[in-house]
């Protein structure tokens, strides 16, 4: 990959936000619909520095926990704003009962995350596995709050993914790869491989400086 310029930088802004709701009244029977979540996603560019809006949720999809926890560490200066679901069952471990650790470490991670939410904090989701569905229910928390939402996908050497995890692998790939993923309600995109994730300096949340006048 060709070399950028230090000071290259992807900015979202903090106002990249929203979704679609129905102006059509709700109808007095049945189970409501769930809000659609569905945006404009941008797909991004890899860059030596990314920039999100402060109190955005940023959600990390790696088929490696390992890759993604070193990319992670690496990156991510505020720890506190760091979640996932190994962080909860390591602080649960011993605390609760076997079968009921996946449940209680999937709630307090959920309670965790609207809390940070609700006080317009930043959230870094390391997602736990590659399905939609768990990425969806933190993004209906952040669209809820107003608060922007972006995906990176973090590729890992073939031979660090489960066999089982190939084919939702590629789903995922072909659907960012092609702006879709803004039918889960992401705003921006950003798919890292190997040299272009080592390029990454700095993960920022927080405005640009004000240039002077």
């Amino acid at each position: 990959m060709a070399s950028r310029p230090p000071s290259r930088s992807v900015k979202i802004s903090e106002d990249e936000r929203g979704g679609w709701s129905s102006d059509r009244p709700r109808r007095d029977s049945g189970p409501a619909r769930p809000a659609d979540l569905t945006v404009h996603c941008r797909v991004l560019a890899p860059a030596d520095r990314l920039r999100y809006s402060p109190g955005s949720l940023l959600v990390v999809v790696c088929g490696s926990r390992a890759e993604r926890d070193r990319f992670l560490d690496r990156l991510i200066e505020d720890r506190a704003s760091l979640l996932s679901l190994d962080k909860v069952r390591a602080l649960l471990a011993g605390r609760v009962a076997e079968q009921e650790l996946d449940a209680r470490a999937e709630e307090l991670l959920r309670a965790a995350a609207s809390k940070r939410m609700d006080a317009r904090e930043t959230v870094v989701l390391a997602a736990d596995g590659l399905d939609a569905g768990e990425r969806e229910s933190f993004v209906r928390m952040a669209a809820a709050r107003g608060r922007p939402r972006h995906l990176i996908l973090l590729e890992a050497a073939r031979e660090h993914v489960a066999e089982e995890d190939h084919a939702a692998l590629n789903d995922l790939r072909r659907a960012l790869d092609g702006g879709e993923l803004g039918g889960e309600g992401f705003q921006t995109a950003l798919r890292l491989g190997g040299g272009s994730a080592a390029e990454v300096k700095r993960i920022l949340f927080r405005p640009p400086p004000r240039e002077a006048s």
